[in-house]
């Protein structure tokens, strides 16, 4: 019994290293939140770990994480938009950045553009070309139709050309 303790907790520990940097930089392309970006993904990995005994072929375990990382990270958006819908009801605004500072450095641009998308488009674009997956890899993380994935990056690049060049 100890023998098979020991080896099952030497693969979580293999899975871990190997899997843990690749979704932690999902997750911080998601979120923009190192701490946050690490929350997710040991969530992520105690779930997918949970499961693993259901998932028929064990070298998908990598595909399983990332998809399990975006489904948290849009739960952590809509939790928080419900939250400032909320916060918002009761009259109580949220600290907003001050309008007009803009950080002159492209990248920082971008990446506020980025933040503004909703999640599942930010998550369709991080996956496609950060992430390079394919359109097909990316349809199966977010659990959604390869037509689905087409437009949500259309969309989402289109806001983003359109936020960015203001």
């Amino acid at each position: 019994m100890e023998r098979t303790e020991a080896r099952a907790s030497g693969r979580m520990a293999e899975l871990y290293r190997t899997h843990a940097p690749a979704a932690a930089r999902l997750a911080y392309l998601m979120t923009g939140d190192a701490a946050r970006a690490e929350d997710l993904v040991h969530d992520a990995f105690v779930k997918v770990i949970g499961r693993f005994g259901d998932i028929r072929d064990p070298d998908a375990f990598g595909a399983y994480l990332k998809r399990t990382v975006v489904n948290l990270a849009n739960s952590f958006f809509r939790r928080r938009r419900l939250e400032r819908e909320h916060l918002e009801a009761e009259g109580r605004a949220l600290r907003n950045e001050p309008a007009g500072e803009r950080d002159p450095v492209e990248r920082d641009q971008l990446w506020t553009a980025l933040g503004t998308l909703a999640p599942r488009q930010r998550a369709a674009i991080v996956l496609r070309f950060y992430e390079d997956l394919s359109e097909q890899q990316t349809a199966f993380v977010l659990g959604v139709p390869v037509g689905t994935v087409k437009s949500m990056v259309s969309r989402g690049l289109e806001a983003l050309r359109t936020k960015v060049e203001r």
